[in-house]
């Protein structure tokens, strides 16, 4: 498969080369482009009903995708995420996965598996709006953040503490812990909630933005004027 990704590092997008019959997975709503020769079909990633209502009892949330597949011919498409940031690729092997935030996830190429019901992570986390979801197959993986990615590889034994919303994914072979920051009065009054200790080896990839303190900010703004009209 042939890909670009253009605009990089803020404005980014995928853009994807397709052989006839060769498909790729992406976030649902992710599409900006296509040529007349891709098939479309959205579904959930949960193969049954069961299996949605697990992943809701356990806290977790449910994934849309959308396949792409070229008919006929090669084919042409786009794919971009709502938050301003960069693109990249991360490799997944049967020896090498990882584990993403879910809106992290991009794209897919057709052997990699997305478990969205995968436990791994405390429901603490959960409470949080944060959701992981772990990978693992063989093919590439396009993942998107909220402004740059900071990419860091940690050695054997050394260790790195993340705020969970900057955190953007990490190699399945790494060690991790969900913690609250520092005492409980510290956790409420910094801001910082749950922070996540992972030690390598591996690879970690963090966004430099963070969306929710980017709403708290644009609130700031908001706020006074909803408030005014509430008011009249």
């Amino acid at each position: 498969m042939k890909y670009e990704i253009k605009y990089q590092p803020s404005y980014s997008l995928l853009e994807v080369e397709l052989d006839a019959n060769e498909r790729i997975t992406g976030e649902a709503g992710a599409l900006t482009y296509m040529t007349p020769s891709i098939d479309v079909q959205t579904r959930r990633r949960e193969q049954s009903i069961f299996g949605t209502l697990k992943t809701s009892l356990l806290g977790g949330q449910s994934l849309f995708v959308t396949d792409f597949t070229a008919r006929g011919g090669s084919g042409k498409l786009a794919l971009v995420a709502a938050p301003i940031g960069d693109i990249t690729k991360l490799e997944v092997a049967p020896s090498k996965g990882w584990i993403i935030q879910k809106s992290a996830y991009l794209a897919s190429t057709q052997d990699i598996d997305l478990d969205v019901r995968w436990e791994g992570f405390s429901r603490g986390i959960f409470g949080q709006g944060l959701f992981m979801v772990k990978t693992t197959g063989d093919g590439d993986l396009f993942i998107n953040t909220f402004g740059a990615i900071d990419k860091h590889e940690l050695a054997p034994g050394e260790q790195l503490i993340v705020d969970n919303f900057h955190l953007v994914a990490f190699s399945d072979t790494c060690e991790y812990e969900v913690r609250k920051f520092g005492n409980w009065k510290e956790t409420i009054l910094s801001g910082e909630g749950f922070v996540t200790h992972i030690e390598g080896p591996g690879e970690v990839y963090i966004q430099t933005k963070n969306l929710r303190e980017f709403v708290d900010w644009l609130w700031t703004l908001l706020g006074p004027r909803v408030a005014s009209r509430q008011s009249r």
